[in-house]
This record gives C-alpha cells, structure tokens and sequence, in this order.
C-alpha cells in the first residue's frame, strides 16, 4: 500500500507522498482543488508509485466543503480515501513532537497518519442522504435568520422605531416564513420518495420522544456514516462522559465532549426532556439517576445519550421501538 496525506485548503491541495515509511521520505506536490488538479493528482500518484489505483491509500482532514469533491473524485477513481477528524490529526502531530505548522507539513502528517493508524475506509453517503442533509442545513439558515428578524422586530417595537423599519422586518419576516414552510415541504416530499428514508422515519417516530424534527436529524447523521455501535454514535454527537480525576487531589466536575453538532444535541435535549415524561425506558433510566443522588441535568444527558442508543437500535434492526420491562431497562 502507498500512503498519501493531502492537506486541504479552498484554492489548493497539497500532497505528500509517504516512500519510504520506515526512513520517513516523502516527495510533494502541490494541485489546485479542481477536477482538472484532482485528475493530476491521481496521474502524478500512479506515476510515482507504479502501483494500481487500488493500492493507493490518500488520507485527508474534513475540512468544512473544501475536501469533499476532492474525496469523492479519489473514490471515483479507484483509490482508498480516508476523510479524518482534525483533532485527532492535531494530537497525533503534537505526539510527534511537530512545532511548525505549513502545509506542505500537514500533508506529512496525515501521510503519517495514514500509515501508521490505518483509519477507516471513508465510502460516499447515498445521494437522498446528502440532499436531505443539504435540506436540513438550509432550513437550518433560515430558521436562525427567521429569528434574527423577529429579536429586530421586538427591539423595533420597544423603541417605537419607525413605520418604515417596521414594515421593512415584517415583510421580510414574511419571505422567511414562507420559505421556512417551502422548505419543510421539500423536506417531506423528498423523503416521501425514497421508500428507505420513509421507512426509517416511521421507525424512528415510533420511539416517544421522537418527533419529525429530531426524526430527520437522526436518520442523516445515522445513514450518512458507518457506526459500529450505538455508543460510537452517541460519541459522535459529543454526549460521551468526560471524567476529570486524579489520584485522590484531583477531582473535577463532569462534562460531556461535545464534540460534533450542537444544533443536534440542543433538538436531542428537548426530546429528552419530553422522552423523561412519556417514554417509559428513559423514564425508568432517569428517575434512577435521580434517586441515585445524579443532578437533573447528568440525568438528562444520559437520557440523550440512551435516546441515541434506541434510535440506533430501532435503524439496525428495522424494528418498531418496544418498551421494554424495568428488568430489562435496569431500572
């Protein structure tokens, strides 16, 4: 295998190639980030290495949009593509001692990286995957200007502010709302039209607590990546436990990660607080980390987490949710 990093940014990608993993030599390169430079790319690669396409092995950061018609290109093309998290690539070149920070150095590291960690294969998500999520994000935008707008109509309003501006913030109060509701429909249609989407969201609507909302959000994040288990993915949204503890001098609060998206974590925390009151798994689950001593708000973290659990089951097994007796939840 012939290990490649690419470091990533808008208007180029730089490129470095691992021969000799045991010395550490490399040979560079620099493409613009465009199909023509992804083309070279693969050119440049496969005349280096005399290899075939499949035994070249490029790894890359997840960098915003920038790395993703650059992943999908060395997909296309036959190669294996890794797509990293850039704070593990962080730690993992502080743990080489790196200091400066270009580049051409990046590109090393991941080549490193590569190498040595064997991440896993990254695979394209399913095209109705990425137009849901691309919906999502849009809705996203307008919802968050949607608001925007009504805090300027109520400060409007509290300082009489005139007839113009006000009429200026309802008029476009009403754009936002209309397409706010364009939006949801195209939402609905597109997942009416795929049967496995449709499928996936009457499962996970099966589960109280789960509403069309964190439904959507749920079946992107869980059909757009491979999870091993359910607590991988619970790590993914960032609702691992943090433990801060030292011998017997240090002991800290816990925390969770919070690390992936917190817009998904915030639907995912309203969805507990109503899963608390009607579900009756989590219910049991938090009234005994309550009795247990647990602040409310642990209890409703780990509600979270255990909503994630089921909506991963729920996906995996293509069944229905089924309450479970108190035996079974350990409550």
């Amino acid at each position: 295998m012939n290990y490649f990093g690419i470091d990533v940014s808008k208007k180029k990608v730089d490129c470095a190639w691992l021969r000799d993993p045991v010395t550490g030599k490399i040979k560079t390169r620099v493409f613009l980030n465009t199909p023509q430079g992804f083309q070279q790319l693969l050119k440049w690669s496969l005349a280096q290495t005399h290899a075939v396409v499949e035994e070249l092995h490029f790894s890359l950061e997840a960098t915003g949009v920038y790395h993703e018609a650059l992943a999908h290109a060395l997909h296309e093309g036959g190669a294996q593509v890794a797509v990293l998290n850039p704070l593990q690539v962080k730690r993992y070149a502080e743990s080489l001692g790196r200091r400066s920070k270009t580049d051409k150095n990046d590109s090393v590291v991941l080549a490193r990286y590569g190498a040595t960690q064997q991440p896993r294969r990254w695979q394209p998500e399913p095209m109705e995957i990425r137009t849901l999520k691309a919906l999502i994000v849009r809705l996203e935008a307008v919802e968050k200007d949607l608001q925007r707008e009504q805090n300027r109509q109520e400060k409007a309003e509290i300082s009489q502010a005139s007839l113009d501006i006000i009429t200026s913030i309802e008029t476009m109060l009403g754009h936002l709302g209309e397409e706010k509701k364009r939006l949801l429909q195209r939402i609905n249609e597109h997942i009416d039209r795929h049967p496995g989407l449709k499928s996936d969201q009457q499962l996970l609507e099966s589960i109280p607590g789960v509403g069309p909302v964190v439904g959507r959000y749920l079946m992107a994040l869980l059909r757009s990546r491979v999870f091993d288990s359910a607590s991988q993915a619970a790590a993914y949204v960032g609702l691992v436990p943090l433990h801060h503890q030292s011998g017997s001098s240090v002991c800290g609060r816990s925390s969770i990660s919070k690390t992936g998206n917190a817009t998904l974590r915030a639907k995912l925390y309203m969805a507990a607080v109503v899963a608390t009151r009607h579900n009756a798994v989590i219910r049991a689950q938090y009234q005994r980390l309550i009795k247990n001593g647990k602040a409310k708000m642990l209890a409703l973290i780990a509600a979270m987490r255990k909503l994630v659990h089921i909506c991963f089951g729920v996906l995996k097994h293509q069944t229905p949710f089924q309450t479970q007796t108190p035996a079974e939840t350990g409550a």
